[in-house]
C-alpha cells in the first residue's frame, strides 16, 4: 500500500465513522501520511484526528479512538496504535506492509527520481586549464541533476580572479542555478591506467575537498575495496536471482524482519541522490552505495534455503528485497558512469 492508497483509506474511515455517526465533520478531501516522528511506531502516522477534533468538539485522542476500529478492518492494515496528542501509527501487513511498498516502488523504475531541480539549467564550470578531475565529476553530475528534473549546462571558464570567492564543487550552491565553478583536489597522477570504472571511482568516490587515491586498491577484488563490494552486491543480487529459477521459486515482495539497516539504506536512496544533485557532489551519492552494498551483503547468505529447506514466502521476499537493491545498486553505478556486472 503507497502512502497515496493509505491516505485514501484513512479518509475512507473517517467517511464510516461519519456515517456511522460517531463524527459529526465534514470528511477532508485528503489525510496526511508520513513515517512516523519521535515516539511513534508502525509503518506511517497520521494526524487527521488532531485535524478533526476542532470540529467534532471532541479531543484528538478521542476522535483516534473512534476511528481505529475503522482502520485495523482494513485490508492490508495490520495494526493502528495511537500515540502522543492523538497520532494514530499505522502498520502494514502482508504484501501492503512498507517493505512490500518499498521493493515494489523500486521494481517500477526510475527510483529515487525527483522534482528538486526541476525545469532548472544547472551552469557548472570547468576551470581553464583543463583538469580530469573536473570533466568527470562534471560527467556525473550532468546524469544526477537530471534525476532530479534539471539540465546541467557544462561550460569551461577562465580561472577566477583570485581577489573573488569562488565556490568548490563541495560547495552548496546559494541557488539552483548559481553558476559553480568544479574544483576538486586534482588527482596526483594520471588515473586512466586503471581502467574505466576504477578511475572514474577513484577520482568520484572522494569528497571533492580530499585528493584522490590512485593505485591498484581499486582493482582488488577483496573487501578492503569500496568499489569491489558495490560490484559484487549487484553482482550476488543477479546470481541469487538465477540460483533461485534453478530451486523454482521467484521473489514475492513482503516482510523481510531483520532487514532494518538495508531497508533503511534503501530508503534514503531519493535522498542521497538530491543531495548529490542540489549539492552537486558525486561523491554522496558514490558513499551511499557502499552503504547500501555492505547492509545487502550481510544478510545475502539468507536469500536462499539451505540443504532440505523448501522455499517459503520468508526467502520470497527476501530474494525480491537483494533484486530490489540490485536494481539501486546498477542504477546508481550507472549515473556515477560505471558499469555494473551481472557476473563478477
Amino acid at each position: 500500500m503507497t502512502p497515496v492508497e493509505l491516505s485514501r483509506t484513512v479518509l475512507r474511515a473517517v467517511r464510516r465513522a461519519v456515517d456511522a455517526g460517531e463524527l459529526s465533520v465534514a470528511v477532508p478531501v485528503r489525510a496526511v501520511v508520513a513515517p512516523p516522528g519521535p515516539g511513534g511506531c508502525g509503518d506511517y502516522a497520521t494526524n487527521i484526528a488532531l485535524q478533526l477534533a476542532r470540529p467534532a468538539g471532541r479531543s484528538a485522542v478521542q476522535v483516534a479512538e473512534i476511528l481505529r476500529p475503522h482502520l485495523v478492518g482494513t485490508d492490508g492494515v495490520a495494526d493502528v496504535a495511537i500515540t502522543g496528542p492523538g497520532f494514530l501509527n499505522i502498520r502494514l501487513g502482508g504484501a501492503d506492509s512498507a517493505v512490500a511498498s518499498l521493493v515494489r516502488e523500486i521494481g517500477r523504475g526510475s527510483y529515487g527520481h525527483g522534482d528538486a531541480l526541476d525545469g532548472q539549467v544547472v551552469p557548472l564550470l570547468i576551470p581553464i586549464p583543463y583538469d580530469l578531475r573536473a570533466e568527470v565529476v562534471a560527467d556525473a553530475l550532468v546524469r544526477i541533476i537530471a534525476t532530479q528534473g534539471g539540465r546541467a549546462l557544462v561550460q569551461y571558464a577562465e580561472p577566477p580572479r583570485t581577489d573573488v570567492a569562488t565556490p568548490t564543487a563541495t560547495t552548496t550552491p546559494t541557488s539552483p542555478t548559481t553558476p559553480m565553478t568544479l574544483r576538486p583536489v586534482p588527482a596526483p597522477e594520471d588515473p586512466t591506467p586503471l581502467g574505466p570504472d576504477a578511475a572514474r571511482w577513484a577520482l568520484l568516490h572522494p569528497a571533492g575537498h580530499d585528493r584522490p587515491r590512485i593505485d591498484g586498491g581499486h582493482l582488488l577484488q577483496r573487501e578492503s575495496n569500496p568499489l569491489h563490494r558495490v560490484r559484487y552486491a549487484h553482482a550476488r543480487t543477479r546470481a541469487l536471482t538465477r540460483n533461485a529459477a534453478a530451486l523454482g521459486f521467484t521473489g514475492t515482495p513482503g516482510d523481510v524482519p531483520g532487514a532494518d539497516e538495508l531497508l533503511g539504506a534503501l530508503a534514503e536512496y531519493p535522498r542521497a541522490l538530491r543531495v548529490a544533485a542540489t549539492h552537486r557532489a558525486p561523491d554522496r551519492l558514490a558513499r551511499h552505495l557502499v552503504t547500501t552494498a555492505d547492509a545487502f551483503l550481510a544478510l545475502q547468505h539468507l536469500v536462499l534455503p539451505l540443504g532440505d529447506e523448501k522455499p517459503s514466502a520468508a526467502h520470497r521476499a527476501r530474494l525480491a528485497l537483494a533484486e530490489a537493491t540490485g536494481t539501486v545498486l546498477a542504477g546508481g553505478l550507472s549515473l556515477l558512469g560505471i558499469s555494473a556486472p551481472d557476473y563478477l
